[in-house]
C-alpha cells in the first residue's frame, strides 16, 4: 500500500484536530444559567369573536407579549425566576398570561418544589412535590441555543397538551416553570392551545453556588390543592378568562 504523502498526512492531522473543536457543544453540563424567552400570542388568547369589544381589544393590544426568565441550575437543584426586561409595551387590556412572574425552585433529587405565585395581589408560597409528567419521547429533533434536542409530548392538568424539547448534553433533569422529568434539561416548551411557549435563547456554562439556587421563603404557605381551592370560587363566573387564569396559577 502506498503511504500518504505529506499533504495527505497534514490534511488528516488537521481533521483530527478539528473534530474535537466541532464537538465542543457535546459537553455534558451539570451547572449553569439558561435564559428563556416566553412568548404569548395575545390575539389568540383574546379570541375570534366578531364583536366591537373584541375588535377594540385587538386594536389596543400587541399581537405578542415577550418576557424573559433565567434558570440557574446545579446537578440536583434549579431556580427559575424573572429575568431581564423585554422592552415590550404593556397591553392596554389585561390579558392573563401563564407564569407571569412566578419563581420556581426544584429539588430534583428529593422530589420537592417551592414556588412563589402572585394571585389577586397576594403572594403564595407553594410547597409541594414536583409535578410528575408522563412524557412520550419521539424521534423528532431540533437545535435550540446550540444544543441538540429531542421532542417529547405530554398531557398535564387533565387537558393541557405540552410539547417539550430536551437535551441530554445538560444532565440536570429540569426545565422552565414546573416542567421536568425528562432525561436531560428541557430547553423548549410549547402549550399550543394556551398559545404560550418558552424557549432557551442562550446557555452559559458557569459555576453556580448553593446560595444561587436557594428556595424562596416569602408568602402564605399552601400546597397546590389548597391554592386551587382558594381561587376556585373567585373565578367561577369569569368564563374563558377564569379558565386561563386558573391554568396560569397552577402551572
Amino acid at each position: 500500500m502506498k503511504k500518504p504523502g505529506w499533504p495527505s498526512f497534514i490534511a488528516l492531522l488537521l481533521l483530527a484536530v478539528a473534530r474535537p473543536a466541532a464537538a465542543q457543544n457535546a459537553i455534558f453540563l451539570s451547572s449553569g444559567k439558561i435564559e428563556f424567552e416566553r412568548k404569548v400570542n395575545v390575539f389568540a388568547q383574546i379570541g375570534n369573536a366578531d364583536d366591537q369589544w373584541t375588535e377594540l381589544q385587538r386594536k389596543m393590544s400587541n399581537h405578542f407579549k415577550t418576557s424573559y426568565f433565567d434558570l440557574v441550575f446545579t446537578r440536583e437543584k434549579s431556580l427559575y425566576k424573572p429575568g431581564r426586561e423585554s422592552g415590550d409595551k404593556d397591553n392596554f387590556f389585561f390579558v392573563q398570561t401563564p407564569a407571569q412572574d412566578n419563581t420556581v425552585w426544584s429539588d430534583l433529587a428529593h422530589d420537592r418544589s417551592v414556588s412563589t405565585k402572585n394571585v389577586f395581589e397576594q403572594t403564595f408560597l407553594v410547597q409541594d412535590s414536583l409535578r410528575h409528567i408522563r412524557w412520550k419521547i419521539t424521534d423528532e429533533t431540533r437545535t435550540i441555543a446550540g444544543f441538540n434536542c429531542r421532542r417529547a409530548n405530554a398531557i398535564i392538568m387533565d387537558s393541557i397538551y405540552v410539547v417539550a424539547f430536551y437535551t441530554d448534553e445538560i444532565i440536570t433533569t429540569g426545565g422552565p416553570e414546573s416542567f421536568s422529568g425528562l432525561p436531560g434539561m428541557i430547553l423548549g416548551v410549547s402549550l399550543p392551545h394556551q398559545h404560550v411557549s418558552w424557549f432557551a435563547t442562550k446557555v452559559e456554562a458557569i459555576p453556580i453556588s448553593e446560595s444561587q439556587v436557594a428556595a424562596p421563603v416569602k408568602g402564605k404557605k399552601v400546597d397546590n390543592t389548597a391554592l386551587k381551592e382558594t381561587v376556585r370560587g373567585s373565578l367561577k363566573d369569569w368564563g374563558k378568562t377564569g379558565q386561563q387564569y386558573m391554568e396560569a396559577i397552577l402551572l
